[in-house]
């Protein structure tokens, strides 16, 4: 890349070459020069302005706590099913998600997946203002037993670039609470949306009795995250991403016994830090355990049973019909698909493309 300096040295170059100075025409070749060196500096003072400036923008870097200032969090219960008859088996499994085009998707999906486990409470928490209608219709339609929870990213980290966010801890935070205030028994699991689950695990999580981990698939560039164990102990683990992390585990890598988590921690529910990539080992560490405590699952952490996929992201349009459709099929279609956040109000328009009467279309040129 060329640097602002070198970039200046090559313009008073290639105007010095033009200038058209020589012995000949003499005073016209001097004014010529002169008027080209003022130009010169006056570049000069422009670049050198736009390269402070562009500096500056770089180094420039945003500071929020770890932890969120008091008052800064908000959650809501919206609605519920509750479960029947909770135990201490009974498998508190906590989602976060947020509105996006493959929401509904993904929802549909693990929803029902859990429609075949039983036993199990389903804690939903928006990273929104409000809970969704959309979101709650598919909760109700599964009749999973759950808890619909609002708990928008607070203010202060909205601050950060979108990418660096810590997306999900306000709504771990916000179930840790409601598990807090009304649950005294039973299995923590969290498992995100876009997540894939074998139905075995979920008979593996019933048999913690403190802390329990075990291999998660499709983590970093090795493909899976995993403690370590020998002769039944754990004495390590297996990950992409160290990063002097005490607890270097996915999310979706452990399970926590209820009772164990009051024991060890009355207000685990703070525990959880604002911080990306450290969510897992602070939670963790909250909690005072050592790796001899550790439960290894899925056969002495020998198996895979839960998959950390994830959906291809595509750029969502705001959808609508041409005139010559609206009187087909095309026209309900949209309104599920706004209903649903496949079409995002406010984004680029776009006409959804038609092909009739069984000609070969080409993607560019569609016929009407």
């Amino acid at each position: 890349m060329i640097s602002p300096v070198q970039r200046v040295k090559q313009i008073r170059n290639l105007l010095v070459n033009h200038a058209g100075y020589n012995k000949e025409e003499g005073q016209r070749g001097r004014l010529e020069t002169s008027k080209q060196k003022l130009l010169v500096i006056l570049l000069i003072g422009a670049v050198s302005t736009f390269y402070v400036v562009l500096n500056a923008n770089v180094r420039r870097s945003v500071t929020v706590p770890a932890f969120p200032p008091p008052g800064a969090e908000q959650s809501t219960v919206c609605s519920s099913l509750p479960h029947p008859k909770s135990s201490a088996s009974t498998i508190y499994f906590v989602t976060p998600t947020y509105p996006r085009r493959e929401q509904v998707a993904e929802l549909t999906r693990l929803g029902q997946t859990l429609m075949h486990v039983k036993d199990l409470h389903w804690i939903v928490a928006e990273d929104s203002g409000t809970c969704s209608t959309l979101v709650n219709s598919l909760l109700t339609r599964f009749n999973v037993p759950f808890t619909h929870i609002s708990s928008p990213l607070p203010q202060v980290y909205k601050q950060l670039k979108f990418k660096q966010r810590p997306r999900g801890v306000s709504n771990r935070r916000a179930s840790l609470r409601w598990i807090r205030k009304n649950i005294k028994e039973g299995i923590l699991y969290f498992g995100d949306d876009d997540n894939t689950y074998d139905l075995e695990l979920f008979e593996e999580l019933r048999k913690t009795e403190g802390i329990s981990m075990f291999p998660v698939g499709l983590i970093g560039q090795q493909g899976v995250s995993s403690p370590i164990v020998r002769d039944g102990v754990v004495i390590g683990f297996s990950d992409s991403w160290f990063s002097k992390r005490k607890f270097p585990v996915d999310m979706a890598g452990f399970a926590i016994n209820i009772s164990f988590m009051k024991a060890r921690n009355r207000v685990a529910d703070q525990a959880m830090p604002y911080q990306a990539g450290f969510e897992e080992d602070l939670f963790l560490r909250s909690l005072n355990i050592n790796l001899t405590e550790i439960e290894p699952l899925a056969a002495n952490c020998t198996k895979v049973l839960v998959w950390h996929t994830q959906t291809l992201k595509v750029k969502s349009f705001d959808l609508y019909v041409e005139k010559l459709s609206r009187d087909t099929s095309l026209s309900t279609l949209l309104s599920h698909l706004k209903f649903s956040g496949i079409s995002i109000s406010g984004s680029e328009e776009k006409p959804m493309s038609t092909c009739f009467h069984g000609e070969q279309c080409t993607t560019d040129h569609r016929s009407n």
